[in-house]
């Protein structure tokens, strides 16, 4: 069985949830139809012509891509431009479109945590450099009786309720007597119709991210005995977890500004970068960003960076930065093509769990716009 569109968007927004986008950013299905199965899915940095060709040739229905093909409202398509010959081409071929985009960048195990990854940034003590999303922190309460308290609490346990850093499993408990009366028609699971009941029950309370409230909330009433469930959910004023663009932390062990920016050329599968600085100077922290970071050196010098590792740099910028002691590379933006392989890898292992026989392909064309002359 094949995994229609809104599959594989649904899984795709369980890797990048839209609300972790940066305001007004261009993501989710931008052209065609997510209602038809998809037997193969392209991969893709960039939605060019040559892509198009890929996906056709390949016999995919939809590609997933980073950079967006529709960036602001549209006053009309003439399809004897660049973008409406392209947006042509996929509506004849019946191609869909669908964008993952700062979402994506901002994603714990995305855009940036691959790119950190590859450049040899340690995963422990890595921070992001601007913050867009915090996944607040609230309190769910439920009413359970004794006898399936230990069943409705490790139910939200197994959906992620309950966590306080580095401690899990916790909640409070309490004791007392709940009180209900059956009405017509209801089935209770205690009681009789049209009498009132009591019983011994416990309120469950826990710490749940708000990422996971509908989770958590749905294996408790799936675990809850009763017909109708007692529940709360509190807003906390605690801060819970902040996610953003950009990683900042220590390599895994120091590296001139030299080696560095050998080990950036091979991680991203460029032929050269830009460098400011001796290349003789010692590394020991570094930022990442995707895409265009030029303006987030100074978040990446603040989070203790010696050196940013990003694309399009400008003049500047780069001359600001120097100014400053802060070390530059910059392997273009078209090394965020490391997403291609990342994104086909982890959605083909998530449809096969599913035991769905939708193909996912990483494109093999080379987006970068530029040459060496």
């Amino acid at each position: 069985m094949y995994a229609n569109g809104h599959v594989v968007a649904e899984l795709m927004e369980r890797l990048a949830p839209k609300r972790y986008a940066v305001e007004n950013d261009r993501i989710g299905l931008q052209l065609g139809t997510l209602q038809k199965p998809v037997r193969k899915a392209l991969i893709a940095l960039d939605v060019t012509m040559e892509v198009v060709e890929e996906a056709i040739a390949e016999g995919a229905e939809l590609i997933v891509a980073h950079h967006a093909i529709i960036f602001r409202p549209l006053a009309k398509i003439d399809t004897a431009s660049p973008a409406g010959a392209l947006y042509e081409k996929l509506i004849k071929h019946d191609i869909a479109v669908y964008i993952s985009h700062t979402n994506l960048d901002v994603a714990e195990g995305g855009m940036n945590d691959w790119m950190a990854d590859a450049v040899g940034i340690a995963a422990e003590g890595r921070v992001s450099l601007e913050k867009v999303h915090e996944d607040r922190l609230l309190k769910l309460a439920v009413y359970v009786p004794q006898t399936h308290a230990d069943a409705v609490r490790e139910a939200m346990w197994q959906a992620g309720g309950g966590a306080l850093g580095s401690y899990d499993q916790c909640s409070f408990n309490t004791s007392g007597t709940g009180t209900f009366r059956p009405g017509a028609g209801s089935a209770p699971f205690l009681g009789t119709q049209g009498r009132l009941e009591t019983v011994d029950e416990v309120r469950i309370e826990i710490v749940v991210p708000e990422s996971l409230l509908r989770k958590t909330v749905k294996a408790m009433l799936a675990a809850h005995p009763y017909e109708e469930t007692a529940y709360d959910v509190i807003r906390l004023e605690r801060e819970g977890k902040s996610l953003g663009l950009g990683r900042s932390g220590r390599l895994e062990r120091p590296l001139t500004l030299a080696e560095l920016a050998e080990r950036v050329k091979a991680a991203f599968d460029v032929p050269f970068v830009r460098v400011t600085g001796d290349l003789g100077t010692e590394v020991r922290k570094a930022a990442v960003l995707g895409g265009s970071g030029a303006r987030y050196w100074r978040q990446a010098q603040f989070a203790g960076a010696q050196a940013l590792i990003t694309g399009d740099i400008d003049y500047h910028s780069a001359h600001d930065a120097l100014a400053a002691g802060m070390l530059l590379i910059d392997p273009g933006h078209n090394a965020e093509k490391i997403m291609k392989a990342k994104v086909a890898q982890w959605l083909s292992a998530r449809l096969s769990e599913s035991r769905y026989a939708t193909e996912v392909v990483p494109s093999a064309i080379n987006t970068e716009p530029f040459r060496l002359a």
